[in-house]
C-alpha cells in the first residue's frame, strides 16, 4: 500500500535502516542581498516566520530579498533627492559650508532609512 507522499510522487531512500524522505529544496536565484535585504531576512526570521518558511520552500527566497533590496535603494535615492530639495541642501551649500551641507544629507538620509524600515522592511 502506498502512502499519500508516494502517491504525489515522493520517494523514500533507506538511512540507518529508516526509510526518510527524499526532499530537496527548489533551485534558487543567486543574487547579491545588500543590507535593506538583510534586514528584512532578519525581521521575518524573527517575526514571520510562515512568510520566511514559505519563501524559503518555494525557492523565491533570494528573489524576494534582492527585490525588497531594490525597492528600499529606490527609494531611500528618491526621498533623499526629494527631502534635500525642499530643505535647500544643494550644491551651493556644499560649496559655501562644507560641515553644515554633511550634517543636513546626515539627517535626510537618517530620516529617509526610517521611512524605509516602516513601510518597506517592517510591513
Amino acid at each position: 500500500m502506498k502512502t499519500l507522499y508516494e502517491t504525489l510522487g515522493g520517494t523514500y531512500r533507506e538511512e540507518n535502516g529508516r526509510l526518510v524522505p527524499e526532499l530537496e529544496l527548489p533551485e534558487q536565484t543567486n543574487y547579491q542581498i545588500g543590507k535593506y535585504g538583510l534586514f528584512y531576512l532578519n525581521y521575518i526570521k524573527q517575526h514571520r516566520r510562515g512568510r520566511y518558511t514559505t519563501l524559503l520552500t518555494d525557492g523565491m527566497l533570494n528573489a524576494r530579498l534582492h527585490e525588497i533590496d531594490l525597492e528600499a535603494k529606490t527609494m531611500l535615492e528618491s526621498i533623499i533627492s526629494r527631502l534635500a530639495a525642499e530643505r535647500g541642501i544643494d550644491e551651493n551649500l556644499k560649496a559655501r559650508d562644507m560641515l553644515r551641507w554633511v550634517a543636513e544629507m546626515n539627517n535626510i538620509k537618517s530620516s529617509a532609512e526610517e521611512i524605509i524600515l516602516k513601510e518597506v522592511i517592517y510591513k
